[in-house]
């Protein structure tokens, strides 16, 4: 990472889309992925355990212990995918004296309810070894109101997650604080594309006034 003064850059941005189900985060994070060109993209939803899509099928509210076995192998993917864009970059040091320093994101699709695991998606487990930190990250809010997310819902065919969790995910939900997260709220009750321009103008906003900040 780089470092000028307070301000603290790392080689990887990964931008965690999130939200109660129904919000269009994976809609919203793969074409973000795209946009953002040379991204990876995590749906979070793929790494659950089997017991997790079982009850969730089933109607049955997951538990935090449910979800921090899941969680941390998110965050160990979003760490990996990181590695790999450095890895294929070339060295961080060589980048930063003359190679390609376009900035690099990995995008990952996840609900994220609560601010416990906002904060171990970002800082990763406590209890670990010590790791090599590639990225910083910025959470993404797809706030959409109940009746739309009802209606979406309703529509689905093929998800394991139904109308019938709805109620628990928004109970549960702890919105992020842009002013003690790193985060950004967007109205997600618009058109895929109108939300994903927003978010994709956003952060290239962020990235780049950031990184006026170290020249």
């Amino acid at each position: 990472m780089l470092v000028s003064d307070s301000v603290v850059v790392y080689p990887v941005h990964a931008v965690v889309v999130m939200g109660v189900s129904g919000c269009g985060k994976t809609s919203v994070g793969s074409r973000l992925a795209q946009l953002l060109g040379n991204a990876r993209f995590i749906d979070a939803d793929s790494l659950h355990s089997q017991l997790n899509v079982s009850k969730m099928t089933q109607g049955i509210p997951l538990t935090d212990g449910d979800r921090w076995p899941w969680l941390k192998r998110v965050r160990e993917q979003i760490q990996a995918e990181a590695g790999t864009l450095v890895t294929a970059q070339g060295s961080w040091d060589d980048s930063r004296h003359g190679a390609d320093t376009r900035p690099m994101y990995v995008v990952c699709a996840c609900s994220a309810l609560k601010r416990s695991y906002r904060e171990l998606l970002s800082r990763g487990d406590l209890d670990a070894a010590a790791e090599e930190v590639l990225h910083d990250t910025l959470f993404v809010h797809l706030s959409v109101d109940r009746e739309v997310l009802a209606h979406r819902l309703g529509s689905r065919t093929n998800h394991f997650l139904g109308s019938q969790l709805l109620e628990s995910q928004l109970s549960a939900l702890e919105p992020p604080d842009g002013t003690r997260e790193a985060a950004m709220v967007v109205d997600g009750n618009r058109t895929l594309d109108a939300v994903v321009d927003d978010v994709y103008a956003r952060i290239q906003s962020r990235v780049a006034t950031v990184a006026q900040q170290v020249t």
